[in-house]
């Protein structure tokens, strides 16, 4: 079974919220998460992983709409 991680989503419709991702064998969430709309992927918003100071270690900043 895969290793997962809760990191939050900062800035964008869906800030302060947090997404479950499934870590790579490296302990790695993915570079990007597609946060799905009530369009589904047309009105998806984009976050960016970065690092961070504290626990979490990681988080996920807003940077557009993926349209």
């Amino acid at each position: 079974m895969a290793s997962t991680a809760e990191i939050p989503l900062v800035g964008g419709a869906f800030d302060g919220e947090t997404v479950t991702v499934e870590l790579d064998p490296n302990g790695r969430p993915p570079l990007t998460h597609h946060h799905l709309g009530a369009a589904g992927l047309a009105n998806a918003e984009i976050y960016e992983l970065e690092s961070a100071e504290g626990e979490p270690t990681w988080r996920y900043c807003w940077r557009g709409p993926a349209t």
